[in-house]
């Protein structure tokens, strides 16, 4: 691994929290994500930065951000790390035992991590606190509304988004970190090993805003190939039945693609292409672009018709023909599964992620 560095190394003693952040075409919503966390009424911490090899731009803002603020630790990458690589990075080089985690195109609320902190202070069983989201588009504006669904209910999807999670340091090292094998669903591979190390705990206050747009990681079509989603679902049946799924991860290439002689029957999973052209579909509606999906849903050869499959073609319809009336109806949609979820779940408060 090729890095270069412009931070100073032991001049100063390990701060209570370091923010990690990895970096890899982020422009034009760097500047704002920085601000974000350098605006923090919790000020107390050091903001572990990587360039992952972008070619946008991003370095030369980077490093202007660090000549600005001592907090800053800037170092770059020649070559592409990816999703688990470059996270890894960011989080080997922190110093302080509580790490957050922060992603270059979001948005953090200014008493974020002051609250997260305040939580792991208290509770020391707790390994990891996330917090609920608002989605805006490129332009700021909020269009996915707040969701407390999720934690009225059991689920093996983390309910806050990855660069939302404060998590302790140890936990992190103990279960091995991000996993390569998993890069697309990194994050959640993470959240389920930790979560059998201590509590994951999320704040239901929206302190933190994620950002819907068409280039992003998530919209990646090859970051979510039908390969990769297949894994994951294969993974996850293994863990509903109580298995550890590490042994399927070693069916990979490391990269979480699978083995040339594992693609064929994996790659026309018609579960998995359906999840893979929805999650990507999804990105592009809440960003306000029309999903375009529908099309190569219909011209795979094996189709199959199990209930996601027809579910997928009956939302990529849809949102094909009218894309603002479907993300109205979304709208509506969350905004009553929240309202009805409230009941349960307070403002304010703090409840634990569990697994199904």
């Amino acid at each position: 691994m090729q890095a270069q560095t412009n931070t100073r190394d032991g001049l100063k003693a390990a701060p209570p929290v370091s923010v990690v952040m990895p970096v890899h075409n982020a422009l034009p919503f760097l500047d704002e994500s920085v601000a974000s966390i350098l605006a923090q009424t919790f000020a107390d911490f050091e903001f572990v930065i990587l360039d992952d090899a972008s070619a946008d731009g991003s370095a030369e803002a980077l490093r202007r951000w660090a000549r600005e603020d001592a907090r800053i630790r800037l170092y770059r990458s020649t070559r592409k790390l990816g999703p688990a690589g470059s996270s890894n990075f960011v989080v080997a080089r922190a110093r302080a035992p509580l790490v957050a985690r922060m992603d270059a195109d979001d948005i953090s609320h200014p008493e974020r991590l002051r609250r997260q902190l305040d939580v792991l202070k208290g509770r020391p069983d707790v390994a990891l606190v996330g917090t609920l989201y608002e989605g805006i588009d490129a332009g700021g504006r909020r269009v996915r509304p707040r969701d407390r669904w999720r934690l009225a209910r059991r689920s093996v999807f983390p309910p806050f988004p990855h660069g939302s999670a404060m998590f302790r340091r140890g936990v992190f090292e103990e279960v091995g970190g991000y996993r390569e094998a998993c890069d697309g669903w990194e994050d959640q591979d993470l959240f389920l090993r930790i979560v059998r190390r201590g509590r994951v705990v999320v704040l239901t206050d929206t302190l933190y805003r994620y950002r819907f747009q068409v280039n992003s990681t998530t919209a990646d079509g090859a970051q979510l190939s039908a390969r990769v989603i297949g894994l994951r679902h294969r993974c996850l049946a293994e863990l509903a039945s109580g298995r550890d799924y590490t042994r399927l991860l070693s069916e990979t290439n490391g990269n979480g693609r699978l083995r040339e002689a594992d693609v064929n029957g994996h790659d026309h999973d018609p579960d998995a292409l359906a999840s893979a052209l929805y999650l990507r579909g999804s990105v592009r509606l809440w960003a306000g672009d029309t999903p375009s999906v529908l099309g190569p849903l219909c011209r795979r050869e094996s189709l199959g018709f199990s209930p996601r499959f027809l579910r997928t073609l009956v939302w990529a319809a849809w949102a094909g023909v009218s894309p603002g009336s479907l993300r109205l109806f979304l709208r509506s949609v969350i905004r009553a599964r929240d309202l009805l979820a409230s009941y349960r779940v307070r403002d304010g408060g703090l409840y634990e992620w569990r697994l199904k």
